[in-house]
């Protein structure tokens, strides 16, 4: 399971337009300009702020250690992005064992996106940081974009974090759906798919399974925009689809 970051509006994102799929949300038609929406999450304190770090030269900080050169930071994204991508699709998903109850509880499933959700929580901020490090110390346009960048992520992270840990719910309904569905196939064709056979190829289990992994993979590239445009706007041709 493969795939790339793309560009795209934030209502456009690879994660809206997966769980659109799923049928776990309503397709949402934009509505109304970027800045009267962007307006509904940042309050009159955190306005202020950004317009106060808008009109201010940011020069790098005292004593900080120099940061890698532009194409090293570069690097390490693909090197950061590729290592959360394996991470999931590598993982051993659950497999359940015993009474059919047993195969339709979401609990394991839970645990499994939320443990995703950790190490993404860990690493992707940690690597925009290093990439606003190198903006830092980079022309007086990037140490502004680069202050800017920290301060919204100051105060936009606290909303993010509460949208995303919705995605867990939100799969739960799709998995109990799947789980409706295949109760309703016939006593034979059931039969045949017992729950100790686990995620084999074809039973519904490992259609779902198939679906968890594809959100996850949608939720890092949502993680890692901010970060990719920083790069972008570092290495004007940096090539984000790259691997290693």
């Amino acid at each position: 399971m493969t795939r790339a970051l793309t560009r795209s509006h934030f209502h456009r994102s690879s994660l809206i337009r997966v769980l659109c799929d799923l049928a776990v949300v309503d397709v949402v038609e934009p509505v109304g300009a970027f800045a009267e929406k962007l307006g509904q999450w940042v309050d009159l304190a955190s306005a202020i702020t950004l317009r106060a770090v808008h009109n201010v030269s940011v020069p790098p900080a005292a004593g900080a250690r120099a940061p890698s050169p532009a194409s090293a930071i570069g690097g390490e994204f693909h090197r950061v992005r590729a290592a959360l991508e394996q991470s999931i699709v590598k993982s051993d998903l659950p497999r359940p064992g015993g009474p059919l109850e047993v195969a339709s509880d979401f609990e394991p499933y839970r645990r499994y996106y939320a443990a995703h959700q950790r190490d993404m929580a860990l690493k992707v901020p940690r690597l925009q940081a290093r990439v606003r490090a190198v903006l830092a110390g980079s022309s007086q346009a990037h140490q502004q974009l680069a202050a800017l960048d920290e301060a919204f992520a100051t105060m936009l992270s606290d909303r993010e974090d509460r949208l995303l840990a919705k995605l867990p719910a939100l799969m739960e309904v799709r998995f109990k759906h799947l789980y409706q569905l295949h109760q309703q196939h016939p006593l034979d064709v059931r039969q045949t798919d017992k729950p100790e056979l686990g995620l084999k190829p074809g039973t519904w289990l490992a259609r779902f399974g198939h679906e968890l992994q594809t959100v996850l993979l949608a939720e890092l590239d949502v993680r890692l925009q901010p970060t990719l445009g920083l790069l972008e706007a570092l290495i004007p041709d940096f090539d984000h689809e790259k691997t290693h």
